[in-house]
């Protein structure tokens, strides 16, 4: 199984999926996230204001952050690479990265 990492820009709550009107994208992120679990995959969403030390000490996304600068967010990485920049992929997309 693999692992997939969400470098997210600063989000209101830990989910994203808050206040009075949620971005359908973050919903439908976290329905993906809860599919891909259940396969077996491990999956965590980082926040950079919720973790600003975990930006920094991945190389691969400290690379992208400092070329590109925070639009480049979010940043997908699987296992450890590269895998989607500048938005959340969809579910099928990661079930292609995955498989």
């Amino acid at each position: 199984m693999k692992i997939i990492e969400i470098y997210e820009p600063p989000l209101c709550c830990p989910t994203g999926v808050c206040g009075p009107a949620p971005d359908p994208d973050l919903a439908a992120l976290q329905e993906t996230i809860l599919k891909l679990k259940k396969a077996g995959h491990s999956v965590e969403r980082i926040a950079l204001n919720q973790q600003p030390k975990r930006f920094m000490n991945n190389p691969v996304v400290k690379d992208v952050l400092t070329s590109e600068g925070k639009e480049s967010l979010p940043i997908t990485l699987i296992e450890g690479k590269l895998a989607f920049k500048g938005r959340y992929p969809k579910y099928e997309e990661l079930l292609q990265e995955v498989i």
